[in-house]
């Protein structure tokens, strides 16, 4: 709190205390307004902060005269997270260093919250001033001086839950690996993961700093990932951090304070353990993690714990502590939050398989204990669409598009459509500010594409009469779908369109729901026609299926990558084995006349590895298990195989109906005899089977015979085995 509060004589409150105004003395000056000016006083009245990190702040005024001015803030009562208080008074006491009471709150009448500079408190209740100390303009060298992501708002009011300080230092997060710079490399990708990398920034702590330069005071949070012991001078160094209010977070670092120390745990050293966690709300969630092979001990300690070992004689493997009397608090696991799936230290498919399905879990603990040591864990702002590139290989193709784009562009050269509006423009210029829900559809391709698209690998794997011949490209776009749904029905049957994103803002999935759509991700959204009265025009649910096997067909008919294990799973997702999914289809029918058009969209991982998996983690774990040294895959490759392949599935169906591509399907799905119930856990029990001609869900059981199930009203939970309803 109090490096918080600035003074514009350049002077900080060393120690901020809790001051009882009494009923009688608050009457007696109701209404006065008090102003500090010239010699009477060299400070003036702040404007409150937001609450800070140390609740003890907030804790009655005689409670803290009983206990003391001195007390450590925020300290811990011993009591272990996940146990609530047993009364009330345990309630005030804040044992949960994450349950903060909110700004203005009281605990009593005439119990308000003082500052110890403040001129009235200084003048009705004689409240000491420890010390007022010239605050150190001094930040660790080669660190940035003019950063401002970290001020608050006007008035210096602090944003809550962001960890923003006002104050002329920039809010660094220094990372120690004791110099391994590879290991610094992978905290840093994984943290500017979960923080907001607009309002702090990363930087490696090196040994050699640790003891020579003033880093203390310009460091928001200091992060301890080296397993290696400290050296006695560099562990006192990190308990002064503390001391001076600092905020740390050790990963299987040997740093312990406070009456902790380390013994060795019931898992061997990278072994995969079982990590239950409490969150603040005082749930469990559990999860795999690799083991550091140690457990704290918590001796006289009053750590609180917040994580323990499944199984075995368990251990505490992460505990929150606080330190010193400036509000200094530490979260340190024995488990390696650290580490993804596929680091080094995993070996075994069973562990990386393991470790993967608890991935997402992992970034939340880890994003929950970050937000406790006050950093904001909100996404990053999202980018503004950016314009529309109108491409393509063959100059015919592209003329043919903007001959029909012509014809239907209106006033002020806007094309009007259900969700957006397109601005045609003839240049590359900047469109300048457009109306909501307006996007700007440039004609000419611009001088250079953005690294995450690239017409020629794309044109080159391209091998369709019609489909993607044509491309709309945007680096950002709200959906690739809404692009196209307000064209399609008026376009020349020559021009086969796709449009294709490098991210996606409004991504949208089955049933409605959101689709996340990261850089990595291969997007995208392409127009066809069916005859109605086709083989396929009589199948139109097949569709979805096809093209969910194109996607992993493009992969798995590529030369070297035959033995990638990416499958299909009904009724429209795209899975590794059957573990987890990593994409999926989404199928949008309107029927003209004899005619229907078709929007198929398709997002898939590539090389965004998190939350969850990607196909290069895929790429990567064959080249470690085999020794072999497959090229990682690119989006640009990728949804030129898949259109290409999509194209060649819909003609084999035309041509010989659902026979001619079932059995290349159920190669590639994941149900063949899977047990199921029916709707929900208590119905019956049967077996899937296959695809019916419609392409529904086939499953058999003794009672009921073979059924049809249909994809609109179940899915699958893969965790339980269970076809459940779709919550709309």
């Amino acid at each position: 709190m109090e490096d918080r509060l600035w003074l514009d004589n350049g002077l900080v409150p060393e120690k901020i205390v809790s001051v009882l105004l009494r009923e009688s003395t608050l009457k007696a000056f109701a209404g006065r307004s008090v102003l500090i000016r010239g010699a009477q006083a060299e400070t003036r009245s702040l404007e409150l902060q937001e609450p800070p990190e140390d609740r003890s702040l907030f804790q009655s005024p005689c409670r803290a005269s009983e206990e003391g001015t001195g007390a450590a803030i925020g300290s811990a009562s011993g009591q272990d997270r996940g146990c609530p208080p047993a009364d009330a008074a345990a309630a005030d006491a804040g044992l949960d260093g994450r349950r903060r009471m909110g700004a203005g709150e009281q605990h009593a009448e005439g119990c308000h919250l003082h500052l110890s500079s403040c001129h009235e408190c200084l003048e009705l209740e004689s409240s000491t001033i420890l010390s007022v100390k010239f605050a150190s303009m001094e930040n660790i060298p080669d660190l940035p001086d003019d950063y401002e992501g970290g001020r608050g708002e006007s008035g210096g009011r602090s944003v809550p839950g962001q960890g923003r300080r006002f104050n002329q230092k920039p809010p660094n997060v220094l990372v120690y690996t004791g110099g391994c710079q590879e290991r610094f490399k992978h905290v840093h990708a994984l943290l500017a993961e979960c923080i907001n990398t607009d309002s702090y920034v990363l930087y490696p702590l090196r040994p050699q700093q640790v003891l020579s330069e003033p880093w203390l005071d310009s460091t928001l949070l200091l992060v301890l990932a080296e397993e290696e012991p400290l050296t006695a001078q560099h562990h006192e160094r990190f308990l002064a951090y503390l001391e001076r209010g600092g905020k740390l977070l050790g990963l299987c670092s040997s740093f312990c304070a406070a009456g902790l120390s380390l013994a060795p745990g019931p898992d061997r050293r990278n072994g995969v353990c079982q990590l239950v966690f409490t969150r603040a709300d005082c749930t469990e969630v559990e999860l795999s993690a690799l083991a550091s092979g140690h457990v704290f001990v918590r001796g006289d300690s009053p750590a609180e714990m917040w994580g323990e070992l499944r199984g075995g004689s368990g251990g505490m493997a992460v505990v929150r502590m606080t330190h010193g009397d400036n509000g200094g608090e530490a979260v340190l696991c024995q488990v390696h939050l650290e580490a993804a799936p596929d680091s080094h230290d995993v070996t075994s498919p069973q562990d990386f398989d393991e470790l993967k399905a608890s991935n997402a879990l992992r970034y939340e603990v880890l994003s929950e204990i970050l937000s406790c040591l006050g950093l904001s864990c909100e996404r990053s702002h999202v980018p503004p669409p950016s314009p529309i590139y109108v491409l393509s290989s063959s100059e015919e193709c592209r003329r043919c598009f903007l001959e029909w784009l012509q014809t239907q562009v209106g006033q002020g050269g806007v094309l009007r459509a259900s969700r957006i509006s397109l601005k045609v423009l003839p240049g590359v210029e900047s469109p300048g500010a457009l109306p909501g829900g307006t996007l700007a559809l440039v004609t000419q391709p611009p001088q250079r594409l953005p690294p995450q698209f690239s017409l020629e690998t794309y044109s080159l794997h391209l091998r369709t009469r019609t489909l993607g011949r044509c491309v709309l490209f945007a680096e950002t776009t709200p959906s690739t779908m809404d692009l196209l749904e307000g064209l399609m029905l008026q376009l020349p049957q020559e021009v086969g369109l796709i449009a294709i994103a490098a991210r996606q803002t409004e991504g949208r999935g089955r049933a409605g729901n959101a689709w996340l759509s990261p850089l990595g991700c291969a997007m995208f959204t392409v127009h066809m026609r069916v005859p109605v009265s086709s083989r396929l025009g009589q199948s139109i649910p097949f569709l979805q299926h096809l093209a969910a096997l194109a996607v992993v067909e493009a992969v798995r008919t590529l030369p070297g990558y035959e033995e990638i294990d990416l499958t299909v799973k009904w009724p429209n997702d795209i899975y590794y084995g059957s573990l987890m999914k990593l994409g999926g289809v989404l199928v949008n029918s309107t029927l003209m006349g004899a005619t229907f058009h078709l929007l198929i969209g398709c997002g898939f991982n590539v090389s965004n590895s998190n939350p969850t998996i990607c196909i290069n983690d895929l790429v990567e774990r064959q080249n470690r298990q085999r020794g072999s040294a497959l090229e990682p895959l690119d989006t640009s490759l990728l949804i030129a195989r898949s259109v290409s392949l999509l194209e060649d599935l819909i003609a084999s169906f035309q041509d010989g109906g659902p026979q001619a591509v079932l059995p290349l399907y159920y190669k590639r799905w994941v149900h063949s005899g899977t047990q199921v119930r029916l709707q929900s856990e208590d119905g019956p029990q049967v077996e899937v089977v296959g695809l019916d001609d419609n392409g529904f869900l086939q499953v058999r059981s003794a009672e009921l015979g073979v059924v049809s199930v249909h994809p609109d009203g179940n899915s699958f939970d893969m965790l339980r085995n269970l076809v459940v309803t779709k919550q709309r």
